[in-house]
C-alpha cells in the first residue's frame, strides 16, 4: 500500500493490526453495557466502546504507530511532524517516541493547555502556530515540504485509516451481535477504517457517522462528490473540528457508510454530562456526540444491539465547566428568572423567601433599573437559582407567579 492509494482494504487493516501488536503501545479496550441509555434511546442493548481509556485517552495512537512504523521500516524515516487540535498530536508524540524518532507538532494557539502539555509529554517537539487547526496543517505542510521530515495527516492517508480500522475489528469480535455502530466523524479517518472492517467482518451491522451541526462537511460532500471545506467551524467537540474530509475518506464513506446524522452543541453537552451521570465515565465532545447520536430523534435503533465509540476523554477543564453549566442551564438546573417588581424595599427579601421555601439556592441576584421601556418606579430583579430539574423549577415558578409576579426565564 503507498500513499498514492485512494482506497483502504481489510487486509490492510489486517496488517496494521499485526504492527499494532503491543500493549504498551495500543490496548485492546473494553466495552461496557448501560441499561439507562438503553432505556432512554430504545434499544435493547447498549454497549460503549471505551476508546477513551486507550493510552493517550484516544484512538489517535492506532494510525499514527501504524504510519510511523511503516515509514521507519521501509524507508528510514527518522523525523515525523503533524498537525493537530490535541489527539492526534498525543497519538504521534506517542507512536515516534516508541519507535526512537523525533517528532514536531505543531497546533493551534487556541489549542487546550492540557494536551500541549501531555504532547510534550510524550517527547514531542510542540510549536504553536494561528488560530485554527487549518492553520496549523498549512504551516505543518510547508516545514514538512522544506525539510526531510514526513508529514503525519491526521486522516488523509491510507496507513492512518487502516491503524484506525483496528477498532473496528475490536467492536465485531467484543459484540459479533451488533446491530449498529455509531462512529464520530470529523476528517473521516476513524469511521473510514472501522466501517472497512465491520463491511467485511459483518455486513449486516449497520455504521452511522456523526457530526457536529457547526463542523458539519459530509453530505455535502456526497452531494456534491468533491470534498467540501468550511472556513471555520463553530463546536465545543474540538475532536471533530476539522471543518473537512478528504477525497480519500469521502470514498470511503461513501461506499461502507450507512448514515451520517447531525448532533448540535447543546445535545453534545448534555452527553458529556449523562455520561458522566450515569455511565461514571469522562469523555470529550467528539465521544459525547456519539451519545447524543443515540438519543437523537433522527436516529431509530428502536429494539437494536448498537454500540457509540467513545473515542476520546481528553476534555479540557475549562471546557468542562463550560459544558455543565450550559448542560445544567438547558436542563433548568442552573435557573435565571428575571421578576418584574415595584422597586420598593422588601422586594428582594420577600422574592429570596419565596424560592428559599422550595429548597433552591439562589447563586447570585441583581437590580436591573436602567431598562428601556421600563416604566419609573419599576425594576427588575434577575436570580441565578440551583434547582433538581424542570419540575422542581416550575414549581418556583408557579410559586412566584402566585404572588402576583410576572417572571421570565432569561439565557
Amino acid at each position: 500500500m503507498s500513499s498514492e492509494h485512494t482506497q483502504v482494504t481489510y487486509a490492510d487493516i489486517e496488517a496494521a493490526q499485526e504492527r499494532l501488536d503491543d500493549e504498551t503501545v495500543v490496548k485492546q479496550t473494553p466495552i461496557d453495557r448501560s441499561t439507562s441509555l438503553a432505556s432512554q434511546s430504545g434499544a435493547e442493548e447498549v454497549y460503549l466502546k471505551m476508546e477513551h481509556l486507550q493510552w493517550t485517552g484516544s484512538f489517535k495512537t492506532r494510525g499514527a504507530y501504524n504510519k510511523i512504523s511503516k515509514s521507519v521500516d521501509q524507508d528510514g524515516a527518522d523525523e515525523f511532524i503533524a498537525a493537530s487540535a490535541g489527539n492526534h498530536a498525543q497519538g504521534v508524540a506517542l507512536a515516534a517516541t516508541k519507535r526512537g524518532t523525533d517528532s514536531t507538532i505543531v497546533m493551534p494557539k487556541t489549542a487546550p493547555q492540557t494536551k500541549i502539555d501531555a504532547t510534550r509529554g510524550y517527547g514531542a517537539t510542540v510549536e504553536l502556530v494561528g488560530q485554527d487547526f487549518q492553520d496549523a496543517m498549512t504551516y505543518a505542510q510547508d516545514q514538512a515540504e522544506q525539510s526531510d521530515a514526513v508529514f503525519v495527516h491526521a486522516y488523509d492517508d491510507p496507513y492512518i485509516v487502516a491503524g484506525q480500522g483496528t477498532l473496528g475489528i475490536e467492536m465485531i469480535e467484543q459484540c459479533p451481535e451488533v446491530d449498529t455502530v455509531i462512529v464520530p466523524i470529523g476528517g473521516g479517518g476513524l469511521i473510514s477504517g472501522i466501517s472497512t472492517a465491520v463491511d467485511e467482518l459483518s455486513p449486516e451491522t449497520r455504521v452511522v457517522g456523526v457530526q457536529a451541526e457547526g463542523a458539519e462537511t459530509v453530505h455535502e460532500s456526497l452531494d456534491k462528490g468533491i470534498p467540501v471545506t468550511l472556513d471555520s467551524v463553530d463546536t465545543i467537540a474540538d475532536g471533530i473540528a476539522t471543518g473537512g474530509i478528504s477525497e480519500l475518506t469521502m470514498n470511503l464513506i461513501d461506499e461502507h457508510v450507512d448514515e451520517v446524522v447531525t448532533v448540535s452543541d447543546s445535545e453534545i453537552a448534555n452527553a458529556i454530562l449523562l455520561s458522566l451521570e450515569r455511565s461514571k465515565q469522562f469523555i470529550e465532545g467528539a465521544a459525547g456526540s456519539a451519545i447524543a447520536a443515540l438519543l437523537s430523534d433522527d436516529l431509530d435503533v428502536e429494539g437494536e444491539t448498537v454500540m457509540p465509540l467513545l473515542c476520546g476523554g481528553n476534555l479540557d477543564m475549562t471546557m468542562l465547566q463550560n459544558v455543565i453549566v450550559h448542560a445544567m442551564t438547558d436542563r433548568d438546573q442552573i435557573l435565571r428568572l428575571r421578576v418584574h417588581i415595584d422597586d420598593k424595599p422588601g422586594q428582594m427579601e420577600r422574592l429570596s423567601g419565596i424560592i428559599a421555601d422550595h429548597n433552591a439556592n439562589i447563586q447570585t441576584v441583581r437590580h436591573e433599573r436602567a431598562v428601556k421601556d421600563l416604566s419609573v418606579g419599576d425594576a427588575y430583579l434577575v436570580f441565578q437559582v440551583e434547582t433538581s430539574g424542570r419540575e422542581h423549577a416550575r414549581d418556583i415558578i408557579d410559586d412566584v407567579e402566585d404572588h402576583g409576579y410576572t417572571v421570565d426565564i432569561v439565557n
